[in-house]
């Protein structure tokens, strides 16, 4: 083997490490950041679930029909439910919560939703705290639901 030949050659290994050394990085370390960042449905510290609205969707769609019962909990402000919300969503502004608690069933799956998600997980983050167990704070909130076309009663 000549110079020229070892020298093209161990360029080809040092390429061959890189893109080795690249992958694992993307398997072990940027896939489950990039889980986490997209909602893939585990609960957090504080007790509750981040999902899409997309999984909201599935479950709203079939209403009464759905296997785990469930209810959408609205805690935007009245004059933001009056200019659009999802059908069937129990309003109750994040301010008030606290004193309403016993208006949020406990036998059901809870979607918590506002905005844009600030303030779900506010509330998501109370209702943990106060015992509840099936808490979904809808990331992305009434805006991410209007940007994916799902309807909204006024």
């Amino acid at each position: 083997m000549t110079n020229s030949e070892e020298i093209i050659m161990n360029s080809k290994m040092k390429k061959t490490i890189s893109k080795g050394r690249f992958l694992w990085l993307l398997m072990f370390f940027l896939l489950p950041v990039l889980a986490v960042a997209c909602g893939a449905g585990e609960k957090t510290a504080e007790g509750y679930e981040n999902v899409e609205v997309a999984h909201l969707y599935k479950h709203w769609r079939k209403g009464a029909e759905a296997e785990i019962p469930f209810m959408v909990l609205d805690v935007r402000t009245p004059s933001e439910y009056a200019q659009g919300h999802i059908a069937g969503a129990l309003l109750i502004p994040v301010q008030e919560l606290a004193n309403r608690l016993n208006e949020v069933p406990r036998d059901r799956q809870v979607y918590v939703h506002c905005k844009s998600g600030r303030r779900s997980e506010r509330a998501a983050k109370l209702l943990a705290k106060n015992g509840y167990s099936r808490i979904e704070n809808v990331l992305g909130g009434i805006v991410a639901w209007q940007d994916a076309g799902y309807p909204v009663a006024k």
